[in-house]
């Protein structure tokens, strides 16, 4: 019995010491354990983007296209999800297909999370194995590596149905690399401090005042907008996922007469899952007013409904048809999230600028009037930038007719939740005293 026990013993030492070393990795350089660890996050993304091609491919949903322009169209998504535009060929008439071309530009978001999560896996690895002044060799050697890889999809995706620019290929996957390299490094630090080996509060200590007061300002500003922002997002997405269950017998009756399967049906569902990101910066353009479009000529925004001829898509079903009652009042849905960016500055106390005008206007009303319409304007351009972003990164085309024009109106939606959140700022700035509790007068 001893001996059976302390041969099981040995069997599981092999195993628990590849376990080890397949969790805190394998010693080698810093700029190898880079390329090693960004390596394994390339291949888990593109398995996961192959995988359901293969298995619709093999259920005879690509009949004219051989394995190899399945591997090479697995290789165009991945390089679509980085942001790389892929042009699309041969879509003109019968008798002349090559007159006529076309780009992909919409990125699916929700596969975009992928790449992002498995480097930030792979940031998080590296630091972990390297030291604060060498971590830099570590990250160079992954941000390369990846460069390197782009390039090489770039070229072996390119074929006769679709092609990409290779210089596009090689540096824009870099964008979500970098992202994501640094943030799951500096998970692992803890600080950044930590992982850049610069001491912050020191060098914050060594400023003057005045300084300390305008940069404090600035940033809890830029946080204020930052979670008006989020907030309307994430209303936004319970909006959407609301309307979904509403239009829910529209939804399945659109899929059910599309028929595609078993197979077709999970890869019909996981397209509609990877672009529901995208949806929800359109629910928040839609209810900020600035409107969103699908397809040339189609606008939908609380003020106006204009939609054109639509793919079957299930998911578009639940597209608004008409104007509803009171629609107008979904325009109030931004105000309340500058709400909570208003209360936020309140509760921080760092409105150092109402201190600057209370000692050159002898007035309080005035003085707070004054800086109350300041954080209001400086929350409103934070949340217009950051709405900007969103309405680019949610919007693009899709090469075919009219769905060449998919995305916000990025300038209105921009300038209406700018004015519809700064308003809510100076609201909730307002009104937050009278559920705040004062520490000095309490106590």
């Amino acid at each position: 019995m001893m001996a059976t026990l302390k041969m099981m013993s040995r069997e599981k030492k092999p195993m628990k010491a590849v376990m080890l070393r397949l969790r805190n990795g394998w010693p080698m350089p810093l700029a190898l354990q880079g390329v090693f660890e960004i390596l394994q996050s390339v291949v888990f993304c593109l398995a996961l983007i192959t995988l359901p091609l293969v298995a619709v491919y093999f259920s005879g949903g690509f009949l004219e296209d051989s394995f190899e322009a399945i591997l090479q169209f697995g290789g165009l998504i991945w390089l679509l999800i980085h942001g790389v535009p892929v042009e699309i060929l041969n879509l003109g008439p019968e008798a002349d297909p090559s007159s006529v071309t076309g780009w992909v530009t919409l990125i699916p978001l929700g596969l975009s999370l992928l790449p992002f999560l498995f480097c930030l896996r792979a940031g998080r690895r590296i630091a972990r194995a390297s030291y604060t002044d060498q971590l830099w060799q570590g990250l160079l050697g992954a941000f390369v590596a990846y460069g390197a890889i782009g390039t090489g999809i770039g070229f072996l995706a390119n074929n006769a149905h679709a092609r990409v620019n290779i210089i596009a290929a090689t540096f824009i996957p870099l964008i979500i690399a970098l992202v994501g390299l640094i943030i799951g490094a500096r998970r692992e630090a803890g600080s950044w401090a930590r992982l850049f080996g610069v001491d912050t509060a020191a060098y914050i200590q060594r400023i003057s005042p005045h300084r300390r007061w305008a940069g404090s300002y600035v940033w809890h500003v830029i946080v204020a907008g930052f979670l008006g922002y989020v907030a309307a997002v994430g209303i936004s997405g319970l909006l959407l996922a609301i309307n979904l269950g509403v239009h829910w017998t529209d939804v399945a009756n659109v899929s059910q007469e599309l028929r595609p399967g078993p197979i077709g049906s999970a890869a019909l569902t996981t397209v509609q899952l990877s672009f529901i990101p995208n949806a929800v910066f359109w629910v928040l353009s839609w209810i900020s007013g600035g409107g969103f479009s699908i397809g040339t000529g189609s606008t939908l925004s609380t003020l106006e409904t204009t939609v054109g001829p639509l793919p079957s898509i299930p998911m578009l079903a639940s597209l608004p048809s008409g104007e509803m009652a009171h629609q107008w009042l979904f325009l109030l849905i931004p105000v309340a999230a500058g709400i909570v960016a208003g209360w936020y500055f309140l509760r921080v106390g760092e409105n150092h600028l109402e201190d600057w005008f209370a000692r050159r206007i002898p007035f309080n009303a005035l003085s707070l009037a004054a800086s109350t319409a300041s954080l209001a304007v400086f929350t409103g351009i934070v949340c217009g930038l950051l709405s900007l972003i969103g309405s680019w990164l949610s919007s693009g085309s899709l090469a075919i007719g009219r769905l060449v024009e998919i995305g916000p109106n990025m300038w209105a939606t921009a300038g209406a939740l700018a004015l519809q959140i700064g308003v809510g700022t100076a609201i909730g700035y307002l009104i937050a005293p009278l559920f705040e509790t004062d520490p000095v007068l309490e106590g």
